[in-house]
């Protein structure tokens, strides 16, 4: 009889699961990124074009909150978790195509897929958590990269797509369909806790900890800055190259924001490296600083050239995310054992919640202020971001994070 060979480890459950995330999170930017071609076929209201993006938000606040409250990351089989939440992702977008995008069924699809996604990301991080031996900040670091490269995917999706709305929905449709049926060839590392009792208080644990709150206040403040600086990013390059090139630019919008996005997977790679080696709170401190000045300059640069341009808006696109992963590695080493995939999910749930409220407030300021001075507002959280940071250095309880280098 031939032996059975069985793929498994850390090595081969991890490159898994990063695939099956950069997959399965393609449909979260899956409208946002056709954004342009629908507006060109569409009258869209401000709102209405924020909708495609927070409705998504909304619902991953959603999920997160029932996960949260029953503890499912940390009861629940975490493969069934992850493949049931990517294959109902993967129907909703599918069932996308079958309306106009200015439908009322659009949003309610993307509201469900947010709650799928609650499914997906603290879940990997979960199950990343599980392999950890001393590497926590660049395994949470690479699901983070996974992350910013499904979010980026659709923008590349869509130029490829030329100007039918459709091919990011179906391609990111696709991708989740995938990512339900890969993760189920991972594997759970030994760093297992057993699960806890059902009881509703267990989320209240992000608040009762000191070291926890500030962790998650740093957390906050990036998120404020994220989320609104990847779903506007596009926007505020169409109308820089527009307003330099008219009709033609020599760099198209949709390339330009790929780029931007995508290269965040090098910023949460290196902070994840070098958090693990150099401290949490140095690295997210240092990193927020740095995409907190991004966002405040960057507008000065709106119509300049793109050579002047996008180097500034490169630098953002890596320190905005490089801290990300971070946060939640602090989470992860400051909870108690047990609640690891709850208090991750609590984080993440106000987190997001955030975001729905700098998503919809951005195209405002760029009504109030124009584009030169919008994203000046995404530079509080950062700054609040680090303050916090810097006070969390100081606890006792800083010393568990990263071997003690905090």
């Amino acid at each position: 009889m031939q032996p059975v060979i069985r793929l498994k480890g850390k090595a081969f459950s991890l490159a898994i699961l990063v695939i099956a995330e950069v997959a399965a999170m393609a449909t979260w930017f899956a409208t946002t990124a056709s954004l342009g071609a629908i507006r060109a076929q569409w009258d869209l209201s401000p709102f209405q074009e924020a909708l495609l993006t927070s409705s998504v938000q909304a619902g991953f606040v959603a999920g997160t909150l029932l996960s949260a409250l029953l503890s499912l990351a940390d009861r629940a089989d975490l493969r069934t978790l992850f493949s049931a939440s990517a294959l109902v992702a993967a129907l909703a977008n599918g069932a996308i195509l079958l309306f106009e995008p200015t439908h009322p069924a659009v949003a309610i699809l993307r509201f469900v897929t947010g709650m799928c996604m609650a499914g997906v990301y603290p879940v990997g991080m979960k199950l990343a958590a599980t392999w950890a031996r001393g590497d926590l900040g660049l395994l949470i670091g690479m699901l983070v990269a996974a992350l910013t490269l499904g979010s980026a995917s659709p923008h590349a999706m869509a130029a490829i797509g030329g100007l039918d709305w459709r091919a990011p929905v179906a391609g990111a449709a696709t991708s989740a369909l995938v990512a339900a049926v890969l993760i189920r060839f991972a594997q759970l590392g030994p760093n297992q806790a057993k699960a806890p009792p059902l009881r509703l208080s267990n989320a209240l644990d992000a608040v009762r900890r000191p070291a926890l709150r500030l962790a998650n206040l740093g957390y906050f403040g990036h998120m404020w800055e994220l989320y609104a600086m990847w779903a506007w990013i596009g926007a505020f390059f169409a109308a820089s190259f527009a307003l330099r090139y008219g009709d033609a630019p020599p760099f198209d919008p949709r390339l330009a924001t790929f780029a931007v996005v995508a290269i965040g997977a090098l910023g949460a790679l290196g902070g994840g490296f070098a958090a693990d080696r150099l401290g949490r709170t140095f690295v997210t401190a240092l990193s927020m600083a740095v995409s907190g000045l991004c966002a405040a300059v960057i507008g000065l640069l709106f119509g300049a050239s793109p050579w002047l341009l996008l180097p500034v808006a490169l630098v953002w696109g890596v320190s905005v995310i490089a801290d990300s992963a971070q946060f939640s590695a602090a989470v992860t080493e400051l909870s108690d054992r047990s609640l690891v995939g709850t208090m991750l999910t609590v984080q993440t749930c106000v987190g997001f919640l955030i975001t729905l409220a700098s998503i919809h407030l951005l195209p405002y300021a760029v009504d109030l202020l124009g584009w030169r001075y919008a994203f000046c507002l995404l530079a509080i959280g950062p700054f609040l971001g680090v303050f916090a940071m810097l006070r969390l250095r100081l606890r006792p309880e800083a010393a568990a994070m990263a071997g003690g280098r905090r």
